[in-house]
């Protein structure tokens, strides 16, 4: 018995253009054609593409299958590297799960940093740009010390200043200095993580200093900037240091 292209690749489970392809690479011999110039497969072509699907769905690389023989395939260093990285992969995927899950629980962007959802209201698009950032150089301790501290900050506070227009007056920016000083006892740490100075654990960036003060220096605007140096002024004064980035 004999089968056309369409009729083994519906066989196997499989389209037109994947067997052409398996041609291509030289896993699956050309048949035999008709005298009108159709191919014909036969039960060992049948067999060897579904073996070669099988290896597929293993996910192992076509390009490490080689053919051993006429009825069997092989695939040189065997199965075990393969099978890390399917755990490897497995995990990845628990974990993507647990964070689409939070997104969706608590509404938050998709840009959220993870481990942020829940308090994903009160950043803005800059704060969570910054915090990726951070999450790149600070280490575990650090990261669940950022966001205690994220969870702790005055909503109405943070809106304050991260709606802060780039014109706004003197008077406004420090107001927003005052209650800085005056409600936010993150502010008021010696080391908030918020700060470079806080960053532990570093993971081996050349520049921790630059790298952070150029991405502050893009995220926030130029009055933002004037309520930060502000901020360290009054602390100072009033003999509450404020430490920021």
């Amino acid at each position: 018995m004999t089968w056309s292209t369409r009729e083994l690749a519906d066989l196997a489970g499989t389209t037109v253009n994947t067997v052409r392809h398996y041609h291509s690479i030289g896993l699956l011999q050309a048949p035999e054609r008709s005298y009108n110039g159709y191919k014909r497969y036969r039960v060992g072509h049948l067999v060897r593409l579904i073996q070669v699907r099988r290896l597929a769905e293993l996910g192992v690389p076509l390009a490490n299958v080689e053919a051993a023989g006429a009825s069997a395939l092989a695939v040189p260093g065997g199965l075990v590297e393969l099978d890390t990285q399917v755990q490897a992969e497995i995990k990845r995927l628990h974990l993507a799960r647990e964070d689409i899950a939070a997104i969706l629980r608590d509404n938050a962007p998709v840009d959220t940093p993870r481990g942020f959802e829940s308090m994903a209201s009160r950043l803005s698009e800059a704060d969570r740009a910054l915090i990726h950032v951070f999450a790149r150089l600070y280490d575990k301790e650090s990261m669940a010390t950022l966001k205690q501290m994220v969870a702790a900050e005055s909503e109405d506070l943070r809106r304050d200043f991260d709606n802060l227009p780039v014109d706004s007056d003197g008077v406004t920016r420090q107001r927003v200095v005052h209650r800085i000083g005056a409600e936010d006892a993150n502010w008021r740490s010696p080391a908030p993580p918020w700060s470079v100075e806080s960053v532990v654990g570093l993971k081996g960036a050349a520049d921790i200093h630059g790298t952070l003060d150029a991405v502050i220096q893009e995220l926030y605007n130029s009055a933002q900037h004037d309520v930060l140096r502000r901020a360290d002024v009054y602390a100072t004064e009033t003999e509450h240091p404020l430490v920021t980035a």
